[in-house]
């Protein structure tokens, strides 16, 4: 049992960041007033769990009773901010950077995956990475720790594919023509991270990437894929610790993942939890 081709068509998807920040900018704000009521917003601060838990209510409350997402997209994410970073290091309790980055897209599909088995339907989370996920920088530690856990992560969720009709994959794009480097605030760092047009690629080029990544089977569970400048379709090796081929391997991995199968068994068909499949 594995998710397979998916299409989108007649789907509801949950993506963090895609107002841009906490509140909608403009262009997102128009698009939203103008989407007949197939948009709709709720601010969520991701490094908050309250706010995360919250989305599946979300989805409810803008389109009907019942209703459950069926894709979810991490996508909310910052880049080495003075408040969070290895050098300003500001803060004194955590590294914020970390609950945004690398927190949330693992709370996010774990929230996914009680919805999903919770309505004993299929689903997809997508998390939107960086090629800073299999690279180091001395410039920016931190950040590229954050994406080298979700990538560990993505990879690690593999089995969940054939085991539970749920698949995890992740996108690794480049320098990508967002605020993140347009914006006022990013000028600071044009200079220092070598910032200019010419190695960025569009937004739309990673959403391309991202709905095939969604829709086509043949990236199971666990897949990563690099978008970047030259480099559009950069599928990567997802490799596990152990491939169940044979009787031996099946042993491991029943004993092994036996505790695993029974949580996800226990929250199959919504036992135990409201209509949108969270506790």
């Amino acid at each position: 049992m594995v998710v397979g081709d998916f299409s989108l068509k007649d789907k509801i998807a949950v993506v963090t960041g895609g107002g841009s920040d906490l509140k909608l900018t403009p262009e997102a704000e128009g698009l939203v007033k103008t989407s007949n009521d197939h948009l709709a917003f709720a601010t969520c601060d991701v490094s908050n769990w309250s706010d995360l838990k919250a989305l599946p209510t979300r989805v409810t409350e803008a389109f009907g009773p019942n209703t459950i997402a069926d894709v979810w997209i991490a996508g909310a994410g910052v880049f080495e901010p003075k408040w969070s970073s290895f050098l300003a290091d500001t803060e004194e309790a955590h590294y914020k950077q970390m609950a945004i980055n690398a927190e949330h897209p693992m709370k996010l599909t774990r929230i996914a995956m009680r919805s999903c088995l919770g309505a004993d339907k299929p689903g997809v989370v997508l998390i939107v990475a960086s090629g800073a996920g299999i690279t180091g920088s001395y410039g920016c530690p931190i950040y590229c720790a954050s994406k080298h856990a979700v990538v560990g992560f993505t990879k690690s969720l593999a089995q969940a594919d054939a085991d539970e009709d749920f698949k995890v994959v992740c996108i690794l794009p480049g320098m990508v023509s967002t605020p993140l480097w347009t914006g006022e605030q990013a000028r600071a760092v044009h200079e220092q991270y070598s910032y200019t047009d010419d190695v960025c690629i569009t937004p739309k080029k990673v959403a391309e990437a991202m709905v095939e990544m969604v829709q086509l089977g043949k990236y199971r569970g666990g897949s990563l894929m690099e978008v970047a400048k030259g480099n559009l379709r950069g599928e990567l090796e997802s490799r596990q610790s152990v491939v169940v081929t044979g009787p031996e391997e099946k042993e491991w991995a029943d004993r092994c993942y036996g505790p695993i199968r029974e949580v996800f068994g226990r929250e199959r068909g919504g036992a135990g939890k409201g209509a949108n499949g969270v506790h």
